[in-house]
């Protein structure tokens, strides 16, 4: 899973192209995944990180994943492109 792009909001591995979000003119997104990037937009433009991490917390619980899976994708994400930036595409 080494060479796996990562949502660059959620964490969650893009390992399917139907898993891409889309950009204003349909095409793939390269950066995000379809539960956050819909058009060229972020679909909760308004949410926190802190909301993040309590949506992924939720959804890794409810397909019962390992703590330490959770843990990981928590500790990733002021890394990436959408927490670095303000929550700003």
């Amino acid at each position: 899973m080494e060479n796996t792009q990562l949502c660059q909001s959620c964490s969650m591995p893009i390992d399917h192209p139907e898993l891409a979000g889309t950009e204003r003119d349909g095409s793939p997104s390269k950066e995000y995944c379809k539960y956050c990037y819909q058009q060229g937009a972020f679909t909760a433009p308004g949410l926190t990180m802190e909301e993040m991490q309590a949506n992924i917390t939720r959804q890794m619980a409810k397909r019962n994943l390992p703590a330490e899976t959770t843990r990981l994708a928590l500790n990733v994400l002021p890394r990436l492109k959408r927490w670095r930036n303000g929550g700003r595409p």
